[in-house]
């Protein structure tokens, strides 16, 4: 412990004192606050599996598009999956996707002329709302509670995915309509034995 030394004057207090730099604090929390343990690991940049390529054909296995048939774009930063429908054909819009949530198929789309860019994590970014809430937001009045509008931005940019992978999907016999489908298992079924 870190101290100094100081000259105190006067008749009666004369002499050398040694003051602690770092003063012990006057109260102590009446619980144990936990300490943070230190990591050990250093964070590894994710390593996607081999099958899954931009352009590969996703089964979506979980949220609110499972079953669907999706095309894989890119990989993102974070180690997400951009994914769209495209939109026209399965009504699935550009978003994001954990990679555990999804088989990858055998077939593939050729993506090449389609220019993903621009889209980043930051990009799928959600604004953050203030915290304070009237009281009618916390009752919950129906009436004034507004629906999520989506962006011009985000519209045109899925427009324009859309048209450049449609253009791809055509080129291919069926390729369409299997995209449209949705995938579900029935009785009987052995997902361990399925090639996809």
């Amino acid at each position: 412990m870190s101290a100094i030394t100081k000259e105190i004057g006067g008749a009666n207090n004369g002499g050398k004192r040694v003051i602690p730099t770092n003063k012990a604090s006057k109260w102590y929390p009446a619980e144990d606050i936990p300490a943070l343990k230190k990591a050990r690991k250093t964070p590894r940049p994710t390593v996607l599996r081999a099958s899954l390529q931009p352009g590969s054909v996703l089964i979506i296995l979980a949220g609110r598009f499972r079953g669907k048939r999706v095309v894989l774009l890119k990989a993102l930063e974070d180690g997400t999956l951009l994914i769209t429908g495209p939109f026209k054909v399965n009504g699935v819009p550009l978003r994001r996707v954990n990679p555990a949530y999804v088989i990858a198929t055998s077939t593939v789309v050729p993506v090449d002329s389609v220019d993903v860019s621009k889209f980043t994590s930051a990009y799928f970014a959600q604004e953050k709302k203030s915290k304070k809430e009237g009281e009618a937001e916390f009752f919950g009045d129906e009436e004034k509670k507004q629906k999520k509008v989506i962006s011009e931005v985000r519209v045109t940019d899925q427009k324009t995915i859309d048209t450049a992978l449609l253009a791809e999907i055509k080129k291919v016999p069926a390729l369409k309509s299997y995209l449209g489908s949705s995938f579900s298992l029935k009785k009987g079924d052995k997902p361990h034995l399925m090639k996809f």
